[in-house]
């Protein structure tokens, strides 16, 4: 387990990470059994418990489910090849049974009549959901600070490291009980960085794929633009098998380093805090000494080209896509009755002020948000499309890499999902989001007075997914991972 150097040392760690890979091969082999793995889990979550990360569990049918695992590998059948590995799947995603509330209480009480695909593909390999998590109330934020659920003494989802510290989101419960060694894979969505904001602050791996690799049917939208179902892991060979069973793609290895260009945008190394600033590039020289060349990119007027596209299609899809949501799967229920019953203030003020009323922020005051809306699909996601394209092209990069998060995650409160923080964190993953790229995160280490982890993001064109894995197994062969906290 190795860690970037002049960062602390994971020795105050109680116990290696165990992966998602290693425990598929334990089950498979015998030296565990599904009931066991699963009944860990169970105890590891609910000791888990001050981290508020847990919307729902179903420990009962978990149970069950192993033990058919068990049975039948004692039969002699076939095993899938996630047999036996407990997930958890953040409260948007539909589990057959259970609410997928997104959060909100509106939601909290329509049990969903069948598991979302990407679900189902996970399951009829063998795993076995056990919990539902919480997360940032219907996936309108990056703090995870939640009021519907509290498992904990505090309000909000807590960083699996530093547990006066937010989770990030807003797959922010999936990230924490990951991060915490609870479970070792689970699932969470992204539409601006909610799966690798998370993944990063709590020490793990995520993976948004590229848009529309997975199906979206089952599951409470934002965007149909921005929306990704996304999995975090223990490690990146884990994204590899969950990514491999989720979309039938032939199994593939780590990347061979030499010779490979990754790019660096200036802008999205501009003023990381001194913490972050350091493991990350400690992590640069690590990579040139593997062979890595790191090339500098500039992607122009990136920032601008993003503002055209993020809150105009997030803001207006939000309204349309939820109502069809609700229709197919909730009859009765409406985008009005819903925005009525948040309970968080900041998610509360953007539905009314925003979403209900199909406004926009203007210079002078609100403004109708439908033209800008067009504006932003007709022209400026076209113009941010080619903007990436033209920097992997001309450079001859094979992916962009930059921190993650810009910042160590701050302490846990309702600030923390102030306008100025979400910007501050979403700055470098959101822009890729709202191309549709693929993006890979990883740890590369602790910061060296806050101990907190410090992720690391690769960024590939459109498609690159399994590339983007490869590569990140690479990498993870030269930062390895981390050891989860006490």
């Amino acid at each position: 387990m190795a860690l970037v150097a002049g960062t602390v040392s994971t020795a105050e760690a109680e116990e290696r990470r165990q992966t998602t890979v290693e425990l598929a091969a334990a089950i498979a082999a015998g030296r565990t059994t599904a009931e066991q793995a699963v009944g860990a889990a169970l105890q590891r979550i609910e000791k888990a418990s001050a981290l508020n990360a847990v919307a729902r569990l179903d420990a009962a049918r978990a149970l069950a489910a192993a033990k058919a695992v068990d049975k039948a590998r004692a039969e002699g059948k076939p095993l899938g090849p996630l047999a036996g590995i407990p997930f958890v799947v953040k409260d948007n995603i539909q589990i057959a049974g259970l609410p997928a509330a997104a959060g909100t209480p509106a939601l909290a009480g329509i049990v969903s009549a069948a598991n979302a695909p990407v679900v189902d593909r996970l399951v009829a390999a063998g795993a076995i959901p056990v919990a539902t998590t919480n997360m940032h109330e219907l996936a309108f934020g990056i703090s995870g600070y939640n009021p519907t659920y509290q498992t904990g003494p505090q309000v909000g989802v807590r960083a699996a490291y530093d547990p006066s510290r937010m989770a990030g989101g807003s797959s922010s419960g999936t990230g924490a009980l990951v991060g915490a060694g609870a479970v070792s894979a689970g699932l969470g969505t992204d539409t601006g960085g909610s799966v690798r904001l998370p993944a990063a602050i709590n020490g793990v791996a995520g993976l948004r794929p590229t848009l529309l690799r997975y199906a979206q049917d089952g599951v409470v939208p934002i965007s149909h633009t921005r929306d990704t179902v996304g999995p975090i892991a223990a490690s990146v060979a884990d994204l590899e098998l969950i990514d491999r069973v989720v979309t039938g793609a032939p199994a593939i290895g780590k990347a061979e380093l030499k010779g490979v260009r990754l790019g660096i945008d200036a802008a999205m190394t501009a003023g990381l805090d001194a913490e972050t600033d350091a493991v990350f590039k400690a992590a640069l020289g690590r990579l040139e000494a593997a062979g890595v060349e790191i090339v500098r990119v500039d992607l122009k007027d990136l920032a601008a080209l993003n503002q055209a596209v993020s809150f105009p299609v997030a803001l207006y899809e939000a309204y349309d896509d939820l109502a069809a949501y609700l229709a197919r799967y909730a009859p009765g229920v409406t985008v009005a009755s819903v925005a009525a019953a948040i309970k968080s203030p900041d998610v509360k003020g953007t539905y009314d002020g925003l979403v209900l009323p199909r406004k926009l922020p203007g210079p002078n005051g609100l403004v109708d948000a439908k033209p800008i809306y067009e504006a932003a699909i007709a022209t400026g996601r076209p113009a941010l499309i080619a903007s990436y394209a033209k920097a992997f092209a001309d450079n001859r990069i094979d992916a962009l890499i930059f921190p993650t998060v810009p910042k160590v995650a701050l302490t846990a409160g309702p600030e923390t999902s102030a306008l100025d923080v979400f910007l501050t964190f979403i700055r470098n993953t959101d822009p890729g989001s709202n191309a549709g790229l693929p993006g890979l995160t990883l740890p590369i280490g602790l910061t060296a007075s806050s101990r907190m982890p410090v992720g690391l993001e690769l960024d590939g064109p459109a498609g690159s997914d399994r590339r983007l894995l490869a590569l990140g197994q690479a990498l993870e062969a030269i930062f390895g991972t981390l050891a989860p906290p006490k």
